[in-house]
């Protein structure tokens, strides 16, 4: 019987243009201009719209056993933490589990509710993998985004599996997966059509 070996996987909802947000980012409008009002209404309309057609993709999103994540997906400060900002997603993130968090400057740790611990990475997208597959042990590790960050793995070889949910929309603009990353040969492992989106997993093979 063959060891389960941990995975680097790369999780991200993209245009049909390959976009992860629009241009214009606010706090108000984190995805930019997207096709909605910003707060990625549209993009991820297959979340909140249609949540039991495609609850299976929603929960391996969250289900590694640690993540790492770009700052600009944390939240909308730049420069110093200046403001007591602990992420998107409230008190009781969906993560439970250690998440690290690629800046440019120095935070302490930030326990959540739930298990989750935001961990603030100041040396490079190799040092946040090692301290992800750390924590995660022989779980998996889980690239969430934005773009700028998945690419910077992709470019490093660093991602196993490329987990993409296609929107039917375009952006025109923006945050795109794949700028500035080398041609890549990947696998299609599986692919799903949905009513408002297109689940297809890849295996970056080089």
């Amino acid at each position: 019987m063959e060891a389960c070996v941990s995975k680097v996987i790369g999780n991200i909802t993209i245009s049909a243009d390959g976009y992860s947000a629009g241009l214009n980012q606010t706090e108000e409008r984190p995805f930019g201009d997207d096709g909605g009002d910003g707060t990625g209404d549209k993009l991820h309309a297959w979340m909140f719209e249609t949540p039991e057609e495609n609850r299976a993709e929603a929960d391996q999103m969250t289900a590694a056993s640690a993540f790492i994540m770009g700052r600009n997906m944390f939240g909308p400060i730049r420069g110093e933490w200046d403001r007591q900002w602990n992420g998107w997603w409230g008190d009781n993130p969906p993560f439970h589990a250690p998440v690290f968090v690629l800046t440019h400057y120095p935070r302490d740790p930030q326990p959540m509710e739930g298990g989750t611990t935001y961990y603030f990475v100041t040396d490079g997208i190799k040092s946040a993998l090692t301290q992800a597959r750390e924590a995660a042990g022989d779980g998996d590790v889980t690239v969430m985004g934005g773009a700028t960050t998945i690419n910077q793995y992709l470019a490093a070889g660093l991602i196993d599996e490329l987990r993409l949910h296609i929107a039917p929309l375009t952006l025109g603009a923006g945050t795109r997966i794949f700028d500035g990353v080398p041609p890549l040969i990947l696998e299609q492992v599986t692919s799903r059509a949905a009513s408002l989106v297109t689940h297809v997993t890849y295996r970056v093979l080089s």
